[in-house]
């Protein structure tokens, strides 16, 4: 290794959630990833897995989703008693995708929680997602 310092790998985001599948199929959905093989939903009637994680197609991070007791949901952008703690940033090429990936998080579950559609510099929205994560999606 000689002098050259080296910290640890990046490896991937875990989101806690009261229900792991719900939240885990949001973001299975939105992105177009994978579970990890293993990880698939398990047939009806047998117990699901506390610990999901989803492969980044592009070999980048990965998102994993932990099974909690109890979350409580972030307020942010608002003000609020629950600051944000973390959120995600996703992007887009254009206005018109921004509009698309809206009508697509909405249908999957997710809530707008602030729009920006509109600012000519930098469009964006934040939402949530089931379990109350906010994340934003926005022109690059």
């Amino acid at each position: 290794m000689g002098d050259r310092k080296t910290g640890p790998k990046f490896r991937q985001v875990v989101l806690d959630g009261t229900d792991v599948r719900e939240l885990a199929e949001f973001y299975r959905r939105l992105l177009v990833w994978n579970y990890r093989p293993g990880d698939e939903a398990p047939p009806p009637g047998t117990e699901d897995k506390d610990w999901l994680v989803l492969r980044n197609p592009d070999g980048g991070a990965q998102l994993a989703f932990q099974q909690v007791d109890r979350l409580d949901e972030a307020s942010w952008p608002d003000a609020g008693p629950v600051p944000q703690q973390l959120h995600l940033d996703l992007t887009v090429d254009s206005v018109e995708d921004l509009d698309a990936q809206h009508a697509r998080v909405l249908e999957l579950g997710g809530r707008l929680r602030y729009d920006r559609s509109e600012d000519p510099v930098e469009p964006l929205r934040v939402y949530a997602d089931p379990a109350g994560h906010p994340f934003c999606i926005f022109v690059a």
